[in-house]
Formats: structure tokens, sequence, C-alpha cells
């Protein structure tokens, strides 16, 4: 068992979990829908409708409402609510969105529905902090681009990290810390633990059982004599070990790197150094998750909202600092012409290809000046810096 703890503890993992999508992207496109229950399912044909509930926001689930319920009997509970036939395109549209808001923080993001994921972040979190630091990122990052909600688990395996989110919906940030795992669960009622499902309740509830805690308490081997092999995982998520890594389903098209000015400036010395800042901090989270590009795209809002991209392409993918860096002020100055302060610069490489990750805590000695300066930057922070920003 301590074995296993240790193994939880070099991992950092979110579980990010949208909350009520369906409805909740009704109610972002219908602002008139907003703090109205919002059911969206099957037609509910006054009552007699045949089908299921996908989606029901949270001020229809204040009536008892629930996905997975018959539309009949969601529409007893609250014959006043909105009813709405899904809109898939649309949530798919935003589920991406969100999916490449999570591919700027980990190259291992694990999509499991088209509203929650998993990523891992161990390592990454060198660069962001810690595992909150980078859920409040991420969660203000989701709003940006969406407009919508997230809730977020962060520990340090799968299933912990899953409750965690479902913990603190909606709009909820829940952190169980390494080596705490068991004892974050064991005062759960048993619907939260990942695997157990109703038959399975059931039966753990004639046996006594009715917490996760109760089921750790119980031993492997008493539950193994009740639920055969599928006992011994009960018992091993009941005590917070889960060893199932975080598989990447997707590949990531582009990663970016952009930063806001307070105020609005004109100062193209200025604005230029910020290009410097974003260029370093971009192509070090390239080299660290092993991925270089071959089109570099400059990302420039004004004063007055309107957005602007300029890309140039190049025959071979980089990610080195100086190439990034030297497109992205070209392209700028063929941009800019003064005349409207700037709000907004971004830089962002697309075209991506992987090529071999950046171990930045092997023994082996970095063979170039910028792996050298990824090195010494994820052991010394902050107190190592170009000279260019002295």
């Amino acid at each position: 068992m301590e074995k296993r703890t240790d193994i939880n503890r070099r991992r950092t993992i979110l579980h990010v979990d949208m909350d009520a999508f369906y409805a909740a992207v009704e109610q972002l496109d219908n602002p008139e829908y907003r703090k109205r229950p919002v059911v969206v399912g099957a037609d509910p044909a006054g009552g007699r409708g045949r089908g299921v509930v996908s989606a029901a926001s949270y001020e229809a689930r204040r009536f008892g409402i629930r996905s997975a319920q018959p539309i009949s009997r969601a529409y007893h509970l609250c014959p006043g609510a909105v009813f709405l036939k899904p809109r898939f395109g649309r949530y798919t549209e935003l589920s991406k969105k969100v999916m490449a808001v999570l591919d700027e923080f980990s190259p291992l993001v694990e999509q499991i529905s088209i509203d929650e994921a998993f990523i891992d972040c161990t390592g990454t979190e060198r660069i962001f902090e810690s595992g909150e630091r980078i859920a409040k990122e991420i969660k203000g990052r989701i709003m940006d681009e969406t407009g919508l909600t997230a809730s977020v688990g962060v520990a340090s395996n799968k299933s912990v990290a899953k409750i965690a989110s479902e913990l603190g919906k909606p709009d909820g940030l829940t952190i169980c810390p390494p080596g705490g795992e068991r004892e974050f669960l064991e005062r759960l009622p048993l619907r939260y633990l990942w695997g157990a499902g109703k038959k399975t309740i059931e039966r753990l509830a004639r046996m006594g059982v009715e917490s996760i805690g109760d089921v750790a308490a119980r031993g492997e081997e008493a539950l193994e004599r009740e639920f055969k092999k599928s006992g011994r995982s009960l018992w091993l998520l009941a005590n917070g070990v889960d060893e199932r890594p975080v598989v990447c389903t997707h590949r990531r098209k582009s990663i970016s790197e952009e930063i806001t000015f307070f105020p609005d400036t004109r100062d193209t010395m200025f604005i230029e150094k910020v290009l410097f800042e974003i260029s370093d901090r971009l192509t070090r989270r390239m080299r660290r998750f092993g991925i270089a590009g071959r089109t570099v795209t400059l990302k420039i809002r004004l004063e007055d909202f309107t957005t602007f991209s300029r890309s140039k392409t190049l025959p071979h993918a980089v990610r080195d600092m100086k190439t990034v860096r030297a497109l992205a002020t070209e392209l700028f100055r063929a941009f800019y012409d003064g005349e409207k302060r700037v709000r907004l610069v971004g830089i962002g490489v697309s075209n991506l290809e992987q090529q071999e990750q950046l171990e930045l805590f092997s023994e082996d000695t970095p063979r170039d000046a910028e792996r050298l300066f990824d090195a010494m930057k994820e052991k010394y922070g902050d107190k190592i810096t170009r000279g260019s920003f002295l």
C-alpha cells in the first residue's frame, strides 16, 4: 500500500467537468432562459413523451430533475420548465474550444465525454507553480473562450480527481492533497465511488456498508469474496489508489500564449519586449511538451476590440525562442501602424509535430543552450532569466 501511495504523490491529475453542459449552452445562447429551469432532451409531449433527459440546468435540478430520467417524469416534476431538443452541433463546437484550452496546459489530455476530460499535469506544475494555479487558469480560460463555467478536481490520480470535481459543482475547484486520498474519501457516500453502480451499492448496503470509508475498512479479502475480481478494484479505489494513466485521446493542433495590456498602449518598444517574453515562455512549454511547429501566428487586438491575426509558415518545424520571436516581431512590424492602441498580443504555433521530450530532471547534460536554460529555469525558478529581460 505504501508503494502505491508513493506513486500517487508523484502525479498531478486534473479532472475538468463542464457544469450542466447542454443546458448551460442553451442558457448562454438564449439569455431569456438564464435563471430558469432548462431541460434538454426528448419532447415531453405534455407529460406523455417518450425518451429521456439529456441535461438539466441547476435550476431544474432543484425540482428533482436529473439526466437519464424519463422526460415524462421531468415534465410532471416541473411543467413550467423550458424543454429543448439537443443541438449537438453547437455542443461539439464549444467542446472543441474547451479541449483546445486544455491542450495549452499539458500534452496529456484524455477526453472521456463531450464535456469532461482528464489532464496529467505532472511536471508541468513546475511551469505553472501548482496544480491549484493550473486549475484556476484553466477555469478562467474556459470562461474567456466559451462563457461557460467548469468544475475542476485536482488529485494524485484519476478517480480521486473525478470525485473532487463533482464535490465542487457548480463552478468549483476542489483539491485533494497528495497522501490524503483515503481521508479525503472516507466520509463520502457510496454514490461517489467510481465503479460502484446501482447494483453494487445495493449489495454493499446489504453488507452494512454506507460510506467509501466503510468499503476501505472491510478489507481486500472480504470484498473479493463478495465481488470476485472487481472486489479488489473497489477496495483500491476506496483507499484512494488508482494507477491508471491519463491516455492522450486526440492530437494537439496548436499551442499559444497571450497577454492583455492595462492600459492599452501604442509603445512599440514595450510591445516588442512583451512579444519577446511570450516567445520565451511559449517555446519553453513546447520543449517541455516535446513538440515543434512550422506556422507562427501573431494575434493582436486593438483598443476597439477588433482582432487580427497574421501568420508565416516555415519549411521546417521550430521550437527555439530566437526564431519564434523573430517571426512574431516581423509580423507585428508589418501589421502595426500605430494609429490605434493595442489591447492584447499573443503568439501561436501550429502545424505541430512530436519531437523528443525534454527530460528536465535527468542527470544527462543538456545538449544545447536552450535546454540548459530550461533545466536551470526548472530548478531555480524566477532566479534564472534571460539577460535581455534585466
